[in-house]
């Protein structure tokens, strides 16, 4: 799925456009014992509940695609009778109907989810009418033409209010806050079947973390059964390791310098697109060539490749680029710079020593503090005085 795919599913999360029709919950204690379940028809519930749930759905499709979003594909024998994927159309067709196919999920949820502190488990059943669009892209409400029939799932912390002292306006005083139960957002949950194409496409699933750098690879294998991707931080450090393996001695500041600015570029001449810029082996090898490494480095770039990324997963630009900051660091300075402006800093051999050189202006400060920088003092010898 796409940002503008994701984004048409979220709009659905609202007292005008919504399409949820059943939700059910089951609460689990740290001891991973189900303490309370529930099953409502959506649109029954008060409507303070109705946008509590609206905005724990919503943030279970917010965050950045390829970090806390991530699209996975089921493998082909995980939609053979028994397999996950399989599991999960069940789920879907029961219209969350069925007691024990419910009682089946949560069990999975619990055996697999390593979290030791209590926790809610939410499905959502919604049939979403999609309306067509015209050659202007403008939506045809009554022109309909599919039903994307799904459910969404998020597991939200429960945790303990804080203490605190509260006002009690019967008595005109102040006393100790009684401390409750609150659902926190949610860490991971996903939607099934992903809206590709603004279509149901039923061999991809969407997947949320709150926490990028944690997969919960456990919940993944156990409930989807999917490809696992590598994570943000994983494939910038697979990237580094290629572009320092390939340059070996020549990967010198202007080289890499280089490769930041090419690859910053190709992000901002994507930045409209909806889908996300994805790298492949053939791109990454084309981003060094347009960045000046010579021919015969680039003779051993598969090799280094293969060995830094050997699962056959796309690298997505946004993280493996900084697209906030140029930084250059030592053990005793770090220089953030502007990424547009990466080009006012050079390297320079000045007494015979290896310096960094920063072009500046009059604007200044040192601790917060503007500073002037002075000029040479002139010689105060005149022409005249010189004989």
């Amino acid at each position: 799925m796409n940002k503008k795919e994701i984004s048409e599913i979220k709009k659905q999360f609202t007292p005008s456009h919504c399409a949820i029709t059943r939700i059910c919950g089951c609460y689990v204690d740290g001891e991973k014992d189900k303490k309370a379940q529930m099953q409502d028809m959506f649109l029954t519930l008060p409507e303070d509940e109705m946008f509590k749930y609206f905005d724990i759905f919503r943030k279970t499709l917010s965050g950045t695609l390829g970090k806390n979003l991530v699209n996975m594909e089921f493998p082909m024998e995980t939609e053979d009778y028994g397999g996950t994927q399989a599991f999960l159309m069940s789920l879907r067709e029961s219209q969350l109907n069925d007691p024990n196919l419910l009682n089946e999920f949560y069990d999975k949820v619990i055996e697999s989810y390593d979290y030791g502190e209590n926790y809610l488990i939410l499905l959502i059943h919604s049939v979403y009418d999609v309306p067509g669009k015209a050659s202007d892209g403008m939506e045809m409400e009554d022109a309909s033409d599919e039903v994307f029939d799904h459910i969404l799932c998020a597991i939200c912390p429960v945790k303990l209010s804080k203490p605190g002292l509260s006002y009690h306006s019967e008595l005109n005083e102040f006393h100790d806050r009684i401390r409750d139960w609150i659902v926190d957002v949610p860490e991971v949950g996903f939607l099934f079947p992903t809206f590709n194409d603004r279509s149901t496409d039923i061999h991809n699933v969407l997947y949320y973390t709150k926490n990028s750098e944690d997969l919960r690879e456990g919940l993944v294998d156990h409930i989807l059964g999917s490809v696992l991707p590598l994570t943000a931080k994983t494939q910038k450090e697979a990237f580094q390791a290629i572009i320092e393996d390939t340059l070996g001695t020549t990967c010198d500041y202007e080289v890499v310098r280089s490769i930041h600015e090419t690859l910053n570029e190709m992000i901002e001449e994507k930045k409209e697109e909806p889908e996300p810029l994805l790298l492949d082996k053939t791109d990454i090898k084309n981003l060094l060539e347009n960045s000046g490494v010579q021919p015969d480095k680039l003779e051993s770039f598969e090799k280094h490749y293969e060995e830094a990324a050997p699962a056959p997963v796309p690298f997505m630009a946004s993280n493996i680029a900084n697209t906030r900051k140029f930084e250059v660091k030592t053990p005793d300075v770090v220089v953030q710079v502007n990424p547009s402006r990466s080009d006012l800093v050079e390297t320079r051999m000045i007494d015979g020593r290896r310096c960094l050189l920063i072009e500046i202006n009059d604007s200044v400060e040192v601790n917060g503090i503007p500073v002037r920088f002075s000029l040479p003092e002139e010689s105060e010898e005149t022409p005249q005085d010189i004989e």
